[in-house]
């Protein structure tokens, strides 16, 4: 598995129209879903939350529980369901998520955690790997770090997603989380430094591909999450500079092969604000972005029965980045 460069799990943004979205610019990244609960999973509508499109693969599938049987069952339906990778999330700091055991609160009890990992590789073939942050509340020191992930290694997972930013729990919401405690890279370097053997992914404030560059040369890969959501052709740089491939997409070239995708989805009942809510960012930074997001912010809400009203959106859309409201795109 390359893991060079992958993309964050993120709630309400990684999921599996995102995710087809992406790899349209990028064929290296690895992707990962959104975390779902391997209750949800062992009681709710497995072909909703797991269902993807072979054409986004390879793709990783975050888990979030903290009871052994029920994460290891989960893991073995992935496995059926044909995703590349089983991720146990750590790292979720929200008062929702604590208050149903698991994300950032379980770093508090490595041995749970340990015996969860031990039963989710019993029942899978894929590898399971974990995303953590560096700690939580008070506790932020390299031991601690050291010897929570020594225990976890020791169940034989052999790959780490570290958040470079410790958790405050109950204290902050989840986006403080993202913002306030300060990144700590130095921590993670250590730690692979440390357990050399050990693949170790650093995560957390990472939006150029000079940094991405930077953190390869001390670590293993690197997660990039909220700056491939706001400017998602950041990727298209990541794929000629990190992977040097330079058989790239232009941007109106995405949209165009999002188009029969797009109608595909619409014909089976999904809306179309579902899927082209995540392209709003593709012309970030260009000449004309601001009528991108104007005219599919006023156009993509339309009801999903009208497809003749679709077809017109979407043309319109295909054609948007070349009139001249919009002036030389690319």
């Amino acid at each position: 598995m390359n893991r060079k460069v992958c993309v964050a799990p993120m709630m309400d943004c990684t999921d599996r129209h995102e995710r087809f979205f992406l790899r349209l610019i990028s064929k290296n990244v690895l992707l990962y879903t959104e975390m779902i609960v391997s209750e949800a999973i062992d009681r709710g509508d497995k072909k909703k939350l797991l269902s993807f499109n072979i054409k986004e693969k390879p793709v990783a599938l975050q888990l979030g529980g903290s009871s052994p049987k029920l994460l290891a069952n989960a893991s073995k339906i992935g496995e059926d369901f044909g995703y590349d990778e089983i991720n146990l999330n750590l790292g979720c700091p929200s008062k929702k998520v604590q208050k149903n055991k698991f994300g950032a609160c379980l770093i508090k009890e490595p041995t749970l955690v340990a015996d969860c990992l031990s039963e989710m590789q019993a029942k899978t073939k894929l590898p399971v790997t974990v995303k953590t942050r560096i700690g939580y509340d008070d506790v932020e020191d390299y031991e601690s770090l050291f010897n929570f992930i020594k225990i976890l290694k020791s169940t034989g997972v052999k790959t780490f997603i570290i958040h470079s930013r410790k958790a405050m729990l109950g204290k902050f919401t989840p986006k403080q989380n993202l913002n306030i405690p300060p990144l700590k890279y130095d921590m993670v370097y250590k730690l692979k430094k440390d357990l050399n053997d050990l693949e170790i992914i650093i995560n957390g404030g990472i939006i150029s591909t000079d940094q991405i560059k930077n953190h390869l040369l001390k670590v293993d890969g690197v997660m990039i999450g909220r700056s491939v959501y706001h400017s998602p052709y950041i990727l298209a740089d990541i794929e000629k500079e990190i992977f040097n491939n330079d058989q790239i997409f232009s941007r109106q070239e995405i949209i165009e092969n999002l188009i029969p995708y797009v109608k595909n989805e619409v014909k089976k009942g999904t809306r179309l604000n579902q899927i082209m809510r995540h392209t709003l960012g593709l012309f970030h930074g260009q000449t004309g972005s601001s009528f991108w997001k104007r005219y599919l912010s006023e156009n993509m809400c339309v009801r999903d029965a009208d497809v003749k009203k679709i077809d017109h959106i979407m043309d319109k859309v295909k054609l948007a980045p070349e009139t001249r409201q919009v002036g030389q795109i690319d």
